[in-house]
């Protein structure tokens, strides 16, 4: 469960303090990692100290597996997250489908390019006018060839008033397009907690629906 941009691990729990009863309700392990402030959760490519990627595929999975009693693989994880972390579960999930077999995210910033001069997207890329390229890499809506004769399953929605509504509703078409599955909501609301913690159960219920199907085969 990944936070947004200016939040930190803390931020599910403060802002859904239900979530415990949730992890009983559905049984489920709920990981809140700490993203830095402005990480977009990739490893950068001009900051060989932000290697947010690494850490959340590679070294914090390993450790959850090794400290809790989950299902190993796909077909027991899912991630999702808000804003930021909207971008970065998918993001994550679209290169790592042997990690997770289901993503949502709620309010992501589907298409980072437009928003040059917000949230410290040129720490973390260069400037988009000089690196261009780093942008067009990493930017989710130019990630849906990963997704062509998978098997990740897909959530997202985001408010009619939200700033990101625009970038949502254009990867949404693209997959379509492409014939790619998902699952897609738009509905009135802006970019806040009110929106937020609605949508989360709905993705709780799609998450759990993913993990019955699968670990019943």
């Amino acid at each position: 469960m990944l936070h947004g941009a200016g939040g930190d691990y803390k931020s599910w729990l403060a802002n859904m303090p239900y979530l415990g009863g949730e992890v009983d309700k559905y049984n489920l392990v709920f990981v809140c990692p700490d993203g830095g402030f402005t990480s977009w959760y990739f490893d950068s490519p001009v900051d060989t100290s932000m290697k947010y990627e690494t850490y959340i595929t590679s070294e914090l999975v390993k450790y959850i597996d090794q400290a809790y009693r989950t299902i190993e693989g796909a077909k027991g994880r899912a991630i999702t997250g808000y804003s930021m972390g909207g971008h970065g579960a998918f993001y994550l999930a679209f290169k790592h489908q042997e990690v997770w077999g289901a993503a949502g995210s709620m309010s992501g910033g589907m298409d980072i390019r437009p928003f040059p001069e917000n949230w410290d997207i040129a720490k973390r890329l260069g400037p988009l006018k000089k690196q261009a390229e780093n942008w067009d890499k990493n930017t989710v809506i130019n990630m849906t060839q990963f997704l062509e004769g998978g098997t990740l399953k897909l959530i997202f929605d985001c408010g009619v008033d939200d700033f990101f509504y625009t970038v949502n509703k254009s990867l949404h078409e693209k997959l379509l397009k492409s014939k790619i599955p998902h699952n897609y909501t738009e509905k009135p609301g802006n970019h806040g907690w009110d929106y937020w913690e609605d949508s989360f159960r709905y993705q709780l219920l799609f998450f759990n629906k993913y993990f019955d199907s699968e670990n019943r085969k």
